[in-house]
């Protein structure tokens, strides 16, 4: 590794992943998901949750060959069937509002070749069996996070070019500058950051808008949102009442959808990493909130697959305004990676809605939610589909347009 002060920066990341990420609180519980490539900052970040207080990090290692492997030759019953365990433990991490930081590094392309069908079935069931933890997550009943750490095969698919060591490197220095960590203080960068974020929100919520309409080359779509939706910004808060931050990085403001009231079709504008593989020019085409037609030019077998999980993959669970103009998109960087990809662009996600984007929605049944129009789903997807020629204007219920987005950025 040639990354100049490359340990010092580690401990930085460690420091903002811990402390304004999923902000540890003493006495907590840390699940840390993490590649076993990754050692030095699972390290890093381990030392510092403890430092904060924390009571038990659970290191939870995964491997891009090894799950590999278990896919390709498990049995067709154990990919449907999940064991106690795996339900057990979601169970009881939750139970105790244990905190996740999950670390992203793996290679895009790690499960390519494998049967679309497989691989559907088994992401199908161990959502079912972790249900636990996505109803935690949705309601964010406990902090969580998700970050990104460069991976060896992931940096030379993003920078195919250089040599592997020149990959990494440059993956590593990409990473280290959307996160901010470049800055003299990243969490005084970072706090600085969501207050802008969080004045974009407020703007949007003060309008309580029936509908955007998005215009575009590659759009031309009136996507509705949810009775009484709210917007919300980089930072969320927990049961215990403590701030975090669920994605770093971040640039975006977002919202829930009406899944009933979703006219017109949309294209993508950057590649999607779903399930080991990279699906690329994605085309959805909505009637009264259904999808009616969808395709993708590449991977579109796995494409399809998302579409049939369950009802709500046939509708939109998530809005999200990005600007063009933001630091990630500007770096000219496809990262092949959603949590990056997403936030150089505006974004959508086929599947479950986030109950805290309506009010009081955390404390509804789901029969309520869905009367507000909130999609329900084991699924959640997200793909890009902004762009500098991109524009967005909300629609009040007198049918005043208000413009929002000129030309892929806030008006």
């Amino acid at each position: 590794m040639t990354v100049k002060n490359f340990e010092d920066k580690i401990n930085k990341y460690a420091d903002l992943i811990t402390q304004v990420g999923v902000n540890v609180q003493p006495g907590q519980t840390i699940i840390l998901t993490i590649g076993v490539d990754q050692q030095p900052l699972a390290h890093a970040i381990t030392q510092a949750a403890y430092d904060l207080g924390a009571d038990e990090v659970v290191v939870e290692w995964t491997d891009d060959f090894l799950s590999r492997e278990f896919l390709a030759h498990t049995s067709q019953e154990r990919l449907t069937t999940m064991p106690d365990y795996i339900k057990g433990k979601a169970d009881e991490l939750m139970a105790k509002h244990a905190s996740r930081i999950t670390v992203l590094s793996d290679d895009p392309d790690a499960l390519a070749g494998l049967d679309s069908k497989r691989l559907s079935a088994y992401q199908k069931a161990l959502s079912v069996a972790r249900r636990s933890i996505r109803k935690a997550t949705m309601n964010n009943d406990m902090s969580w996070l998700v970050v990104g750490a460069a991976g060896q095969a992931w940096a030379e698919k993003v920078f195919p070019d250089d040599a592997p060591t020149v990959a990494l490197d440059k993956l590593w220095d990409a990473i280290f500058f959307t996160a901010r960590i470049d800055t003299p203080n990243p969490i005084a960068a970072w706090r600085d950051h969501i207050r802008e974020l969080s004045q974009k929100a407020d703007w949007l919520n003060s309008f309580s808008f029936k509908a955007l309409k998005y215009s575009a080359p590659t759009a031309d779509i009136t996507i509705g949102l949810a009775d009484q939706h709210v917007w919300e910004a980089a930072g969320s808060t927990d049961l215990a009442g403590n701030f975090f931050v669920p994605n770093i990085p971040t640039e975006e403001v977002f919202t829930a959808p009406d899944n009933r009231q979703i006219d017109g079709w949309i294209k993508s504008t950057k590649p999607l990493t779903y399930n080991g593989h990279v699906i690329d020019g994605i085309e959805l085409t909505f009637a009264h909130g259904k999808i009616t037609n969808g395709h993708a030019a590449t991977n579109d077998a796995i494409f399809q697959e998302l579409l049939k999980i369950d009802d709500g993959t046939h509708s939109l669970g998530e809005v999200s305004l990005v600007p063009d103009p933001s630091p990630i998109s500007q770096s000219g960087i496809i990262f092949l990676n959603t949590l990056f990809d997403e936030n150089a662009a505006n974004h959508i996600a086929i599947g479950a809605a986030y109950p805290f984007n309506i009010k009081n929605g955390t404390n509804m049944t789901v029969l309520e939610q869905t009367t507000h129009g909130l999609n329900q789903s084991v699924a959640h997807v997200d793909f890009m589909v902004g762009s500098a020629a991109m524009d967005v204007d909300g629609i009040q219920f007198d049918g005043t347009v208000v413009p929002v987005f000129r030309q892929g950025d806030w008006i």
